[in-house]
């Protein structure tokens, strides 16, 4: 089993960079262009509700682990941000609580969307833990 562990910045740049690198961590695998995109999108939107919400764009430090178990890939992204008030108002669909930025409150209900498993935890002053599983080549 293969894993990996990245701490990076809190800057919206560095939502880019994660994109990268779980795109070459995953190559392994094989995953169809498809697959490939479905997991860069959904770290893309958990690092950008790290740092929208998480640190309300504050510095601070984002952490994403990933490990390969055969044909699966098993992310966590997590911050140690403000937390999540209402988690189950946070999951439902267009739920945003900074509309003067235009948000459109899909983040979680994309990220859903394209992983097969998704769990978060969360606790108001200690940060968010979100947990994505998805298989590749399932087909």
């Amino acid at each position: 089993m293969n894993k990996m562990t990245l701490k990076f910045s809190s800057l919206s740049i560095n939502e880019g960079f994660s994109r990268s690198v779980i795109s070459c961590f995953v190559l392994p695998l094989k995953p169809s262009i498809a697959e490939l995109t479905d997991i860069k999108t959904a770290v893309s939107e958990v690092v950008t509700n790290c740092i929208v919400h998480g640190y309300e764009k504050k510095d601070g430090i984002i952490t994403m682990e990933a490990k390969l178990d055969k044909n699966k890939v098993h992310i966590k992204i997590s911050d140690k941000g403000v937390g999540i008030k209402d988690l189950d108002k946070a999951m439902e669909p267009f739920y945003t609580t900074k509309p003067e930025e235009e948000r459109s409150g899909m983040g979680f209900t994309i990220v859903k969307t394209f992983m097969e498993k998704v769990r978060v935890k969360s606790v108001v002053g200690k940060g968010t833990i979100v947990y994505m599983t998805k298989t590749i080549n399932s087909k």
